[in-house]
């Protein structure tokens, strides 16, 4: 094996689109912590804050992989992840994940013990409430497991700030109402294969037309929390426009899973919600930088 093979089965490891998903929002938090707490912009601490964020976001994601091996290589969409494909071995892999779950620790403290502190909480959650504990168990994995997709902002803005605000709550718990919608809608599309693991998602546990209402519910608590802003902070017409027209599209395709309950409509409305993420964080930082 080259390598260029090596680093990429690496690469591919850490789950890159949803990690670097994860990393810009806590560098959104960043900057709305320069704006916030009026401090000057710094290379050096976007720079360190990028790392922390990303070697967090890998790091849980490969710990997670790694205990999750088993029920990957039974999964169609993930048996040929790298570990339960072998091109990873599994000693490598947590090796891999501790050693970055650590840095990322260090990293955050570098800056304050606070944006540590937010880094630990995010790991713990991902790992051992999402993974170890509820994944297997419960169909409220996501829900409690999903509290650290909102950690990276937290880590973010109290590595500027020392502090956090109602506004870096608010970006935090936008993430995590995010999240239902993001993995339900997948969980539909790829229902047979959580059935075949034994995985209690949602859309396994209750009936189709349920988890399909129910994704509807999580979709419009969504549109509206990301309208729900003015409550901690002064936004432009810009946002709210923005806002406005992602959260229709949101709301579109969820009513529209509600009525046909197709998988490529959950398709389809898995894969827009990661744009309408980025797309909401980053007219929420053009608020504050351009507005």
């Amino acid at each position: 094996m080259t390598l260029s093979d090596s680093l990429g089965n690496y690469w591919e490891l850490i789950k890159p689109k949803i990690v670097l998903l994860l990393v810009f929002t806590g560098i959104a938090g960043m900057l709305v912590a320069y704006k916030e707490a009026h401090v000057a912009i710094s290379g050096v601490q976007l720079i360190v804050g990028f790392a922390a964020i990303f070697l967090g976001s890998a790091g849980a994601e490969v710990l997670t992989n790694y205990h999750d091996r088993d029920i990957d290589g039974i999964m169609k969409r993930t048996n040929h992840r790298p570990i339960p494909s072998g091109r990873v071995t599994e000693r490598r892999a947590l090796i891999f994940g501790f050693v970055s779950s650590i840095l990322s620790v260090l990293l955050a403290y570098w800056f304050n013990p606070l944006a540590a502190l937010f880094m630990v909480i995010g790991l713990i959650d991902n790992v051992v409430v999402y993974s170890l504990w509820l994944k297997r168990r419960s169909w409220l994995n996501i829900i409690l497991g999903g509290i650290s997709g909102g950690m990276p902002v937290l880590v973010g803005y109290a590595a500027i700030a020392d502090t956090i605000s109602p506004l870096a709550v608010f970006m935090s718990a936008l993430v995590i109402v995010w999240i239902p919608t993001h993995i339900w809608s997948l969980a539909i599309k790829t229902r047979q294969d959580y059935v075949d693991a034994k995985i209690p998602m949602l859309p396994v546990v209750v009936s189709l037309r349920v988890a399909t209402v129910c994704i509807a519910i999580t979709s419009s608590l969504l549109a509206v929390f990301s309208l729900s802003i003015f409550f901690v902070t002064t936004v432009s017409l810009f946002y709210v426009v923005s806002a406005l027209a992602c959260g229709a599209a949101i709301l579109g395709y969820s009513v529209k899973l509600v009525i046909d309950r197709t998988e490529k409509t959950a398709w389809t409305l898995f894969k827009i919600s990661s744009p309408y993420l980025a797309i909401i964080f980053t007219v929420l930082v053009m608020n504050f930088w351009v507005f």
